[in-house]
This record gives structure tokens, C-alpha cells and sequence, in this order.
């Protein structure tokens, strides 16, 4: 479970949270209440919600007497999960750094796209020959997987020459860093075909052969 974002959150419910943040440690339902200056039914369902959510932990407090142990709460130990993320810049940080390599950095791309490939395809059965237009069905699937909304070009039951990717889910690192993040879709293509022990490989990634398509082609593995 993780915490919601703070501004998905009710402010009576941030409060509480806030409350047991602020703490030396943990509270019971009757400080919490007593803190915030609600009633502590509503202190026990916000609690819960937050409990629910992993934004706080329900502990029993040792007992020093006769008695049932007393039932605490704190924040849960940790970053909030809940917060907003920066993939993308991460992204493109690293992308500069890729692309910053001038000609080098394009087989290196290649190379990693082609372990990825690898890694995100399940291989064929054992004594099992994978025919040229299994592999392409094969790795169309895991396009699909990733969001590129392949089309095979070609017809049916024969296997195609190009795959038509209608999406890319990285467009706009594609857009910015083509010399990378395409090269690296070539070698995940390569990488999968070449897992399969498949008659056919990618030989060449074409972006934006149309505004809203890239064209992925392929051939025999002897011609390439």
C-alpha cells in the first residue's frame, strides 16, 4: 500500500497525519482527537484510511500496569510514496549524458536495447524452430506489451518485411533524442528475435515515416 498525494487527501485527514508527524512519538486515538480538535470516532476512521493507505503504522504500546495494552499510532518510516515523480527528467538527464558520446553512444544504445530485448521475451520451447512469421508475431506482441500499437505490413500468414508503430510511448525523448531512444528500440527488436533463434531480424528503425508512425523493418537474417 502507498500514501496518497497530499492534495488527494482530506484536510481533516492531513491533519492528523500532520499531527502525528509533528509528535515525539507515537499517540493514541484521544491525543490525536485532543491535537487536532475533532471527535475521536472520526480520528479512528481517518486513522484507519491512513493505515489502509500505508501513511501510518498501529502499534500496541507496552504496558507499565494491570490492563490491556494501549493501541498507538505513527507515521510510517520512510518517503512519501504518495508524491509526485520526476521520471522523465531523470530520463532526460541520463539521455544527455547517452547523447553527449557523439558516434559511440549509438552502438553502445544498440547493445543495451539488445539485453533488454532479451530479457523482456520468453523463449521458444525446446527442440522447438521458430518460423519467420512466429517471431514476427512473437515480437509484435511484446511491442504491444510496450505500447507501440504495432502493425504488421504484409499478408496474412506470411511474414512481413516492416511493423508499423502507430505509438511510441516515449515520444517525447523520441522527439528530443532520436540518435538514442530510437536505436535503443532497434535493439530491442534485434535483441527479441535474436532470444527466439528467429529466421528474421530487425535491420532498421525509420521514425516518423508519417507524423503519427515509425516503421520498423525487418529481413532474413542471412540478407542482413
Amino acid at each position: 500500500m502507498t500514501a496518497m498525494p497530499r492534495d488527494q487527501e482530506s484536510p481533516r485527514r492531513l491533519a492528523v497525519l500532520d499531527v502525528l508527524r509533528d509528535a515525539d512519538g507515537p499517540l493514541g486515538v484521544n491525543e490525536v482527537a485532543e491535537r487536532v480538535g475533532i471527535h475521536p470516532n472520526t480520528v479512528r476512521f481517518h486513522l484507519d484510511a491512513l493505515i489502509t493507505k500505508g501513511a501510518v503504522d498501529q502499534t500496541l504500546e507496552e504496558s507499565s500496569g494491570p490492563g490491556r495494552p494501549r493501541t498507538v499510532y505513527a507515521p510510517h518510516r520512510g518517503m512519501d510514496r504518495g508524491g509526485k515523480r520526476g521520471y522523465q527528467l531523470l530520463a532526460q538527464i541520463l539521455l544527455s549524458q547517452l547523447a553527449s558520446k557523439g558516434p559511440d553512444a549509438e552502438a553502445a544504445v544498440v547493445e543495451t536495447g539488445r539485453a533488454w530485448g532479451q530479457h523482456l521475451i520468453e523463449p521458444a520451447a525446446p527442440f522447438h524452430q521458430v518460423s519467420a512469421r512466429e517471431a514476427v508475431d512473437r515480437l509484435t506482441e511484446l511491442l504491444a506489451d510496450r505500447g507501440f500499437d504495432p502493425a504488421p505490413d504484409g499478408d496474412p500468414g506470411e511474414a512481413p518485411d516492416s511493423i508499423r508503430l502507430r505509438h511510441c510511448p516515449f515520444l517525447e525523448l523520441a522527439e528530443e533524442y532520436g540518435n538514442i531512444v530510437c536505436p535503443l528500440h532497434l535493439g530491442m527488436m534485434q535483441g527479441a528475435l535474436a532470444k527466439l533463434d528467429a529466421p528474421v531480424t530487425a535491420t532498421r528503425l525509420e521514425p516518423f515515416v508519417q507524423p503519427d508512425v515509425c516503421v520498423a523493418h525487418l529481413a532474413p537474417v542471412s540478407a542482413a
